[in-house]
């Protein structure tokens, strides 16, 4: 449970239909199969200590109260796990026959819930007999006695106890108060408004579903987006255990697809046809804060979502605080999807957003032109793209685009080449302005040594250029496009008020990640071989602003040498702005993602400077000039970054500080 962190589990247990001492061996047997993965959550199908097709057999008395016996065995035999574990049954009270599930933890009955919307079409006919739970509300009481006559001692000292029957029971955890359960059954997730949406409000964030859903052509299907979207509705974990062989296949067939959910990610799916059981790590902390930072998500309200008062019962149930051993494993570039496919839709969909925003922009101010400064590396490439979009939407003349190479002291001809033949390729108009007299002439005035390489001479060139690019832009009526990244922007890696500024930052919000797929994916479909060819080479040329002279006509200031590695500092800024996560946790899932890549000195080392420069630096942010958000991860100061320049980062280096390798 450390960082959050829980392991839950569903199973599909062997059954025989209306074997209920049958049944309940098998669920222990795989309660205890279970204990030794490390869950803490159990869940198994609906009726599973009787099978959910006993059909008439519901009518008979035996069935009942051997089910009860059951449910105190299940109990007894499961005391020493540690976990909380939910199983299905027929319970009888008041006269009437409920479906529905138990919580059990520690030798104890926590609380019943029952079944609220039962099927009565096709081959489901509960409300033949079952009645709905929604306005139950009372005590069942459970007798012992006759498990112990056959099972011998139980623990509990009273042999009959009261237990609570209610739908609107929340199971809390005593240890980790933010780990709150609820339970629907089944046809309860399928209804239009389900039960799950009242408990979500009331504070569950994690919906257990004991199910028993039958199999026919296409289901599974429909069945793992209604759990992935129930989950990412409600910004909760959702477990789904049913049904499978081992019912009667009289009419039907059971598959047993057992699936776990966490905000809208299918994190583990069970085979179908196959019964067995499935694991995965929770995360209760990421959908805590979440939920916290989506405010139009009024969770835990006095009022359920229709206005009515209702009543919640709380059950707390107990589990031995430990470090969960991950089993799940964390992508190292969560801004870039692993799979081809989506990643080549993911990048078209970027390079739309980019190109309409500037799109806009340019018919709102009724500009014809665009000057951007090409330096034959990634991100003014990925920027010169962009513009020439926006521009063909436009219908406009791509000779408007202005493209400037300015080279100076640590220029290559490699990037000087490759700036010059895309800018022709793309049909820019390319116009060269050689810096290196105007920058020493600058030195000369403010009494700089240019053979001094300090932070003066690098920025004197970086502002020199925006110089050249504004006036420019002036001359021809245009405006300035912005090349810098995300990733820059969180590092603070630009020169204020030089590379920092433009009229509109169309890279804003692409993480530099990304941008070298974006630009990948540009070569392969822009069916131009040339222009594909500079493209590649520009992907194969060491990130660096070239601001120190190179060392025999080689780059020889390399970023990734300075500030460390995109890939780490990317991964720290996705958890630290879109999760929210403290730097022990995010040290933790760099630990789990870049294994065998980076030791945990080498992340820590760039952790901290991260943390650094990430407060440090903030000042730069929150003056960024407009540009278009991409994702969920942005630092405009007018949107998703609101964080004062003068923030203190003592806390965070603090944590860092305490990092135990």
């Amino acid at each position: 449970m450390k960082d959050g962190f829980i392991k839950v589990a569903a199973g599909t247990p062997d059954v025989r239909v209306a074997d209920c001492e049958f049944n309940a061996a098998e669920i222990i047997r795989m309660v205890h199969e279970m204990e030794e993965q490390g869950a803490k959550v159990m869940v198994f199908p609906e009726l599973c200590i009787t099978a959910y097709t006993c059909g008439d057999l519901f009518w008979q008395e035996n069935l009942l109260e051997e089910a009860k016996v059951q449910l105190v065995r299940i109990t007894e035999e499961t005391a020493e796990v540690d976990a909380i574990i939910f199983v299905g049954l027929p319970l009888e009270y008041n006269g009437k026959l409920y479906n529905v599930a138990a919580g059990l933890n520690h030798g104890e009955i926590l609380g019943f819930v029952p079944k609220l919307y039962l099927p009565n079409y096709n081959e489901f006919y509960e409300a033949r007999y079952f009645t709905s739970g929604e306005c139950l509300d009372g005590i069942v009481r459970i007798d012992r006695s006759a498990c112990k006559e056959r099972y011998g001692t139980v623990s509990k000292e009273a042999y009959e106890e009261e237990i609570w029957i209610s739908p609107n029971t929340i199971f809390t955890c005593e240890e980790m108060p933010k780990l709150q359960i609820a339970a629907e059954i089944c046809e309860d997730l399928w209804v239009p408004n389900p039960p799950s949406v009242a408990h979500a409000y009331h504070g569950a964030n994690l919906i257990v579903n004991l199910s028993a859903s039958d199999e026919v052509v296409g289901k599974d299907s429909y069945r793992k987006s209604l759990v992935s979207a129930q989950s990412a509705r409600l910004l909760c974990g959702y477990i789904y255990a049913t049904a499978g062989e081992g019912e009667s296949t009289q009419d039907v067939v059971y598959g047993g697809q057992n699936l776990i959910a966490e905000n809208g990610s299918i994190l583990a799916e069970s085979r179908r046809f196959v019964n067995g059981v499935i694991y995965a790590d929770l995360d209760m902390h990421r959908l805590d804060n979440e939920r916290r930072r989506m405010t139009t998500c009024q969770f835990a309200p006095d009022l359920a979502p229709d206005g009515q008062d209702i009543s919640y019962n709380e059950a707390i149930f107990s589990i031995k605080k430990t470090e969960t051993v991950l089993s799940r494993k964390f992508d190292s570039r969560p801004f870039v999807p692993g799979v081809r496919e989506e990643r080549e839709r993911r990048c078209d969909e970027i390079l739309n957003i980019q190109a309409m925003g500037l799109k806009k922009r340019l018919a709102h101010i009724h500009c014809q032109n665009a000057v951007i400064g090409l330096s034959g590396g990634l991100d003014s490439t990925l920027a010169l793209l962009v513009t020439v979009r926006a521009f063909d939407m436009l219908g406009m003349d791509r000779s408007k685009i202005t493209a400037v190479t300015m080279p100076c002291f640590g220029t290559t001809d490699r990037t000087y080449n490759n700036a010059c033949s895309l800018s022709e390729c793309l049909g820019a108009t390319l116009k060269e302005v050689n810096i290196r007299e105007a920058v020493n002439l600058h030195f000369r005035d403010i009494g700089h040594d240019p053979e001094v390489h300090d932070v003066t001479y690098e920025n004197g060139q970086a502002r020199e250029r925006t110089q050249i690019l504004m006036d420019i832009a002036n001359q021809s009526g245009g405006i300035v496009i912005g090349t810098g990244d995300l990733s820059e922007l969180a590092l603070g890696w630009a020169t204020y008020n030089g590379d920092h500024m433009s009229m509109y930052a169309v890279n804003a919000s692409v993480p530099k990640t990304l941008v070298r797929h974006l630009v990948r994916y540009y070569a392969d479909t822009c069916e131009d071989q040339k222009l594909a060819e500079i493209l590649l080479d520009i992907l194969d040329t060491p990130v660096s602003p070239e601001l120190l002279p190179p060392k025999d006509g080689v780059i020889s200031q390399k970023t990734e040498d300075l500030v460390g590695p995109y890939e780490l500092h990317d991964f720290f800024l996705y958890y630290m702005l879109r999760w929210t996560f403290p730097p022990k946790k995010i040290f933790r899932l760099a630990q789990n993602a870049f294994a065998g890549e980076y030791d945990d000195e080498t992340i820590l080392k760039w952790l901290r400077t991260f943390y650094r420069r990430f407060f440090m630096q903030q000042f730069k942010r929150s003056c960024l000039p407009d540009g278009p958000k991409v994702g969920s991860v942005a630092v405009s100061p007018r949107g998703d970054l609101r964080m004062p320049s003068d923030a203190s980062a003592a806390l965070w280096m603090k944590e860092i500080d305490q990092i135990q390798i």
